[in-house]
Order: C-alpha cells, then structure tokens, then sequence
C-alpha cells in the first residue's frame, strides 16, 4: 500500500482529502504542523501533498530542511492557494515535482493526479 503524507493547516481539507485517498487503498497520515511535519516525514512516504502557506514555517522552508535523500525518492506535490511563479519555481528548484492550485482541483481530481504519480496502489 502507498503511504502518502499530507502536510496542511487546513485541517478539514485535509480529512477530506484524506477520506478519498483512503477509499482509493492508500494509507494516509495527517500533519498541521511544519515541525511536526519534519519528525514524520523521517518515516517512509511515496508521496507528500505539502501546503505553502503554513503556521511556523512555509512549504519552501520545509523543503529546504528536508535532507537530499528524502527529497530523492519521494514524490512532493505542492498544493496551495499561493499563486505565485517566483514561490513556484523556488519549490520545484528545491525538489518539488509539481505545484498545484487548489482552486484547480476537486478531491477527486486531485486523487487521479496523485495515481499519475503513483499508479498502483497496492
């Protein structure tokens, strides 16, 4: 089973999207907090859903905390309401593989673009 973190403050987007991705056969953890975030994120996940704009530190701090291996065999989606090219391109220089508009995406087109990612789920 794919493991895939999702790292947002928005903590009812989250369950929502959470609930999705667990009906599709992925296991999914929960974090609110970027420090928090940095400690689970130590554990193997296939994929990490990370926000931008979070409390303590923002996605792209996390990114730069996060050590190259991690950033190397894990999949890091970016998905925010921050539309900006310049926090676009410092997310995917520092190894993000993609940046999504929240606006842009229903859960379950969000599923179906996290599948393109990791297309088998068991």
């Amino acid at each position: 089973m794919k493991k895939i973190l999702i790292i947002d403050d928005d903590l009812l987007n989250s369950q929502i999207y959470a609930a999705k991705l667990k009906s599709e056969g992925f296991e999914v953890e929960l974090c609110s907090e970027s420090t928090e975030a940095l400690k689970k994120i130590k554990d193997h996940h296939d994929l990490i859903i990370l926000d931008v704009m979070m409390p303590q530190m923002a996605g792209p701090q996390v990114l730069k905390e996060l050590p190259v291996e991690i950033i190397k065999k894990t999949i890091i989606l970016i998905y925010t309401n921050l539309v900006s090219d310049k926090t676009k391109q410092e997310c995917l220089t520092l190894g993000a593989k993609d940046y999504l508009l929240k606006a842009d995406f229903t859960p379950t087109q969000l599923v179906e673009k996290i599948k393109s990612y990791l297309p088998s789920s068991t």
